[in-house]
This record gives structure tokens, sequence and C-alpha cells, in this order.
């Protein structure tokens, strides 16, 4: 059985949107520091210690796929996430990380101790 065309569809704007994006990990950082509350480029630099420069292209990029707004106050211009669902996902990820390491960790124990055993 073939994969339905509008999921492949799917799954290719997906990739090209989203995870691509993601790939990053400052700008997975950085999505995480605005979903504390918003920040401009300095404070996000700061608190991320990360050049400048660096952060505004990952901002550039997270805001051209619409991940993040971003907004004029006076001089300064002040970033935010589009939906805290990203940070949900990201969160679910980490989790299935977290039980996969764990489980690789189990075996690796197992596979150790059959070998010591011998």
């Amino acid at each position: 059985m073939s994969v339905d065309r509008k999921l492949r569809e799917e799954v290719s704007v997906l990739h090209a949107q989203v995870c691509d994006c993601l790939a990053e990990p400052n700008r997975i950082l950085i999505l995480y520091a605005l979903a504390e509350h918003p920040h401009h480029v300095s404070e996000l630099a700061s608190k991320l210690e990360i050049p400048q420069p660096t952060v505004s292209r990952h901002l550039k990029l997270l805001r051209e796929r619409g991940l993040v707004n971003a907004q004029r106050e006076g001089q300064l211009v002040i970033y935010s996430l589009v939906d805290m669902r990203i940070i949900q996902a990201l969160d679910l990820l980490r989790a299935l990380l977290a039980d996969l390491l764990k489980s690789q960790g189990e075996l690796g124990k197992s596979v150790s101790q059959q070998i010591h055993s011998l």
C-alpha cells in the first residue's frame, strides 16, 4: 500500500516549514526562551550566550517560517512565540528522547552483563 499523496505533501511542507528550521539547536533554545516571555535580540543573546548577529539570523528564519512574531516597540524589536504548541511538540520530542536513551542504556547494561558472564 502506498503512502497517501496528501500525507506525502503535508510531510514535505512540515519538513520544509518546521523540521528543517528546528534542526539547529540554538533556534530551539531561542524558542524555549521566548516561551518564558517575549525578548529583544540583546536579551536573547545575553541569556543564551550566543553572539547577537547569530541570534538575529536565527530570529529572521524563525520569523520567516512563522514560528515567532516581531513587534517594534520604540527602537527595539520584541520577539514572541506565535503558538505555544511548538513548545509542547518540543517537550514531547524531549520526552521521547529521554525514554529512548533510558531504553538504550538499559539494553547496554544488559548486553554488558551478558558479556561479562561469559
